[in-house]
């Protein structure tokens, strides 16, 4: 028995009669030989925090646009948060940590620069419409490695799509686990941003909620991981008690409409979404400057598929410096 072997087995000794067991996993789209040390969930978690794309999260905006301060989340934060999460409610219920830390560590490769900004932008640009739920997917099926893909397993790939409330519920319980493992963090870690940039004061929360989730960061997530750990598996499925489920729905209400809608903190998103049409529109006309590796989505999939596929990809610098590049006029230099 090689070390993989061995924790497969761990595995089946374990973890819940619910749990998604690797040894289990429906497969790749392309089969490779077993690793003789990971089973293929802790093969993927390698895979998505190798690529590139992962690495571009850290330059990309979770809310505020391009603060200054070192403290505020990027993406890749809020991802590592979502992940860490994920994993702690993974082992409180006898779930796969491996697969729900995956399906974490991919859930918003795909997401575009400068947050939900772009995203509204691409939105508003493309026929039917772009989600960063099915855009993540696409990085690890199409865009990394030079066109090839992760070839991930199928329950991480599933992960990865249905961490949104517009997509649909994943079939594994870990799958389920990670949309609320996001809203859980970044509800919590938005609220900690927007008081640390003077957009809220810890006093401005609801006196209710504070109540009922507790009156500081660690306080609402232990709650309502707690809640969460409570009352799921029962019938399958990943869920709170109807009162927390509340609760969570009333504070990202007051959030959208002290934060995520304050034009404060969001005055700039506007200049953002413009930059981005600027973009698609400029590459739409100016096909033969798309890279090389969007050259081959062109020929395959068609202009807007590359096109979408390049920005989405961007980070908020990168998209900065293209729009410099090709809309800011520079000074004449005497050569």
């Amino acid at each position: 028995m090689n070390l993989r072997e061995h924790t497969e087995e761990v595995e089946r000794r374990t973890l819940s009669p619910r749990a998604c067991l690797a040894a289990n996993s429906k497969g790749r789209r392309v089969e490779i030989p077993p690793c003789p040390i990971r089973t293929c969930f802790q093969r993927d978690v390698d895979r998505v925090m190798h690529c590139k794309a992962f690495r571009r999260l850290k330059h990309k905006t979770q809310v505020f646009l391009q603060p200054e301060g070192d403290h505020y989340r990027a993406r890749l934060t809020h991802t590592l948060e979502v992940a860490r999460l994920a994993r702690t409610l993974a082992r409180a219920l006898r779930l796969n940590e491996d697969l729900a830390e995956a399906a974490a560590l991919g859930h918003d490769l795909g997401h575009t620069p400068f947050g939900h900004a772009g995203e509204r932008a691409l939105n508003r640009l493309v026929d039917g419409g772009f989600r960063h739920y099915e855009q993540s997917l696409r990085v690890v099926d199409r865009l990394e490695r030079e066109g090839e893909g992760l070839n991930l397993c199928h329950e991480v790939r599933q992960g990865i799509l249905c961490h949104s409330s517009a997509a649909p519920r994943a079939d594994t319980l870990e799958g389920q686990l990670v949309r609320f493992a996001d809203k859980i963090a970044y509800l919590n870690h938005d609220i900690d941003d927007a008081i640390r940039g003077g957009i809220l004061r810890a006093g401005d929360l609801p006196r209710p909620l504070i109540a009922q989730l507790g009156d500081s960061h660690g306080a609402r997530i232990e709650r309502l991981t707690l809640d969460l750990v409570a009352h799921s598996g029962q019938g399958g499925e990943i869920r709170q008690s109807p009162e927390m489920g509340q609760a969570m729905a009333e504070l990202r209400s007051f959030m959208f409409q002290r934060v995520y809608a304050n034009p404060q903190a969001k005055g700039e998103e506007g200049k953002a979404e413009d930059m981005v049409a600027l973009l698609f529109d400029y590459y739409h006309r100016h096909q033969e400057q798309l890279p090389g590796e969007y050259q081959h989505i062109l020929e395959r999939e068609g202009c807007t598929r590359a096109v979408v596929d390049y920005i989405a990809g961007m980070t908020d610098t990168y998209a900065v410096q293209r729009f410099e590049q090709l809309f800011i006029p520079r000074g004449w230099m005497v050569k």
